[in-house]
């Protein structure tokens, strides 16, 4: 209770603060509600209040065994815990180093009920006693340290470790806070990559047209976007950052130097302020006003402007202001409004052409007017600044940002992470996977049968039934033994059990994750009353489990909801509920002969979509209480004696996910080797092509209706 207790002695008025924090417990769940239901965790009946943010709790429950990667997020949702805070841990080793990087556990208990109340019960005497103490100790991990890298504004996939320049823009690099053992995505590496090539091929490019250019003419630099900076060796720009880019000084010619150098000094006129109409080659006062006329420089004509006027010089030529039309003079000067040079124009065309030359003229004008006031107010043209962004799909370009959704996201698995870059409110890429890899499933073989049993049936707490039963069958087809008839119906009675409460819970997430919270309350209790309910109970449930079939088919708002997203087409990769709700027979049960003897039909949809796999589960619920009523048992299987028999054995057992197989070599009672495919194992693929250009919430709700399992998501090979 030391870490994240609130510093202060505990007055008469902190007792009364104290009290009252313990009779309100909030939690967060790692890795998340369903595995704490499927442990048979009723969280809310035990006296915590559930939330769905850590920033509500105080209380982290960890539920089983974590890897380090689920230990490393933890860590940083108990960071974000409001204090006082404490770990409660149920099922899993309590000291420090095997929760690290997480602190000690304040509260522990294995995984049962009863030891979830009373752990409750510790907690709320903890919060009552010490949620004030003197000797607070903050909680640091390496996890929560941060590092500064820098980063474009305008280009986020370039990241450097120092400051610098942008190798696409030439913006001054930005820092931005990163998690300290934060390890490079393989999209962030290839971008880092790619920057670098492109840095070194403009560097490249830079020297090389610089020694060419040298060789001709000189060099000298000027911003791409504010022409007027220039310089005579490389560097950035003083106004917006950008790299300065070469351009070649032609030399000039003999004649054109001569005439340069012979017209370098300008003439000076003298003018009135007030009639500027009014010019004189010598100094004097205004005929007009009286006041002394001041100098003024005359600009030498251009040799351009010249030989057009030479061009021209058949034509009448008159002189206006490019700002102000209205200002017209027969020779050259300045627009007494702006000051502006005025500039010529053929009175023959102006006519001809009316009010359209005219237009043309201003129109040219203003966007000249335009850029020069942009460049002086340090503007970047939109199309400069968007012109290296990605495209939607509407064409525009936006800033796309990359976010992790899990581990411990609302609505999904617990231990599944996945990374979304967003486009706007669309999903333009996504990567996806489970921070349960690297932990030890199984221990090494060779192993007593019955030990790798009890080990297969904990490896994933949400199926333990159908894994247990594939080691039996596995081990008994080693074996060479017949299973007799009434074992097998009541095995199978206990795998359509499981099944209805595998269903159940996926419910509970879904509702979570669309909104629904009555679905996700009704479905969460149902799913604890099935896990461990005999047949009599089972029937006894039959008329809850009916009624919320027949309100959710009529939930008009469900089906607008769910109806065209996440469509699949029937594929090879599809596997159990996802395979058959796109119109697959895909069903393990169908080849055995224990279910075909009860009657079994796989159910079958043809949508393809999350409607249609929403239904197939209701249809196999339904389907699964039939089932069991046809078996008249419900038995948790055992292994029958196999002594010491050798031989090799292959299994399939249909899971709530679809088909796992088991195949292994049994020598003398002992495993020697052992092959295991799990149903998740595909559909991890699947999900990239079904969130592409799909609204976040939808390819959420697309993501959860897969239905994944990470805790037996990878083939294990044992030798």
């Amino acid at each position: 209770m030391l870490l994240g207790a609130r510093q202060g002695k505990l007055s008469a008025l902190r007792r009364l603060v104290a009290a009252a924090m313990a009779r309100d417990l909030s939690v967060f769940v790692v890795p998340g509600l369903d595995i704490a239901r499927a442990h048979g965790l009723n969280i809310e009946a035990a006296g915590l209040h559930l939330v769905v943010s850590p920033r509500h709790a105080s209380v982290l429950l960890v539920v089983g065994t974590l890897s380090s990667a689920l230990r490393e997020s933890a860590a940083v949702v108990y960071a974000q815990m409001m204090r006082p805070r404490v770990v409660f841990v149920l099922g899993t080793q309590t000291d420090e180093q095997a929760l690290s990087p997480l602190p000690a556990a304040d509260v522990a208990g294995v995984l049962s009920q009863q030891d979830l109340i009373e752990g409750v019960h510790q907690l709320r005497r903890l919060f009552a006693e010490n949620a004030f103490r003197s000797d607070v100790v903050d909680f640091d991990a390496s996890v929560l340290q941060v590092r500064i890298e820098y980063t474009c504004p305008m280009h986020p996939e370039v990241v450097r470790d120092e400051p610098g320049s942008c190798p696409k823009c030439g913006m001054n690099l930005v820092p931005r806070e990163a998690r300290a053992n934060m390890e490079q995505t393989a999209v962030e590496q290839k971008n880092t990559d790619a920057g670098a090539k492109d840095m070194q091929a403009t560097a490249t490019d830079t020297h090389d047209a610089h020694q060419e250019v040298n060789h001709e003419a000189a060099v000298e630099y000027s911003c791409p976007m504010h022409p007027e900076v220039v310089q005579s060796e490389p560097g950035s720009c003083p106004r917006c950052g950008m790299n300065l880019e070469p351009r070649e000084v032609k030399p000039e010619p003999t004649d054109e130097h001569r005439h340069r150098h012979m017209t370098q000094e300008a003439t000076v006129e003298y003018t009135c302020p007030m009639h500027p109409e009014v010019v004189q080659s010598e100094p004097g006062s205004c005929p007009k006003c009286g006041m002394n006329l001041e100098p003024r420089e005359v600009k030498p004509e251009p040799a351009d402007e010249h030989r057009h006027r030479l061009m021209t010089q058949d034509a009448a030529v008159e002189y206006t202001c490019p700002m102000h039309p209205e200002v017209v003079r027969s020779e050259p000067g300045s627009c007494p409004k702006c000051g502006m040079d005025l500039v010529p124009r053929d009175t023959h065309d102006t006519q001809h052409h009316g009010h359209t030359g005219m237009n043309a003229v201003d129109d040219h004008a203003n966007m000249d007017h335009a850029s020069r006031g942009h460049s002086g107010m340090n503007f970047m043209s939109m199309v400069e600044v968007t012109k290296d962004l990605p495209r939607s799909t509407d064409g525009l370009p936006m800033e796309w940002i990359d976010v992790p959704f899990g581990p411990f996201f609302p609505g999904l698995p617990g231990g599944l992470l996945l990374s979304l870059t967003l486009d706007g409110d669309a999903v333009a890429g996504s990567g996806a996977r489970f921070l349960t890899e690297g932990m030890n499933l199984l221990s090494p073989l060779p192993t007593d049968s019955a030990d790798f049993v009890e080990q297969l049936a904990n490896m994933d707490p949400l199926t333990p039934v159908a894994y247990r039963l594939l080691a039996c069958r596995a081990l008994e087809d080693a074996a060479g033994m017949e299973v007799p008839a009434g074992t097998a119906r009541a095995r199978a009675g206990a795998l359509e059990r499981e099944r209805i409460s595998s269903h159940l819970g996926w419910l509970a997430l879904f509702a979570q994750q669309t909104g629904f919270d009555w679905l996700m309350r009704r479905a969460g209790s149902l799913q604890l009353e099935f896990q461990h309910a005999s047949l009599e109970q089972i029937v006894a449930l039959k008329p809850a489990i009916h009624a919320l079939i027949k309100r959710l088919r009529r939930t008009p708002l469900l089906k607008s909801r769910t109806v065209g997203i996440g469509r699949l087409t029937p594929q090879a990769t599809l596997r159990g509920p996802v395979a058959r709700a796109a119109g697959m027979p895909d069903d393990a049960r169908s080849a055995d002969r224990t279910f075909t003897a009860l009657g079994f039909t796989p159910a079958r949809r043809s949508g393809g979509d999350v409607f249609a796999r929403l239904h197939l589960r209701l249809d196999e619920i339904t389907h699964s209480l039939m089932l069991i009523e046809a078996a008249g048992a419900v038995e948790w299987p055992t292994l029958l004696p196999v002594g010491e028999a050798s031989g090799t054995g292959d299994a399939t057992v249909e899971t709530a996910r679809g088909p796992a197989r088991l195949q292994l070599t049994l020598e003398s009672g002992q495993i020697k080797g052992a092959q295991l495919e799990t149903p998740s194992t595909p559909h991890l693929d699947l999900i990239e092509p079904l969130m592409e250009q799909q609204e976040l919430g939808d390819a959420l709700v697309a993501v959860g209706s897969l239905d994944l399992s990470p805790w037996s998501s990878q083939q294990v090979f044992l030798q």
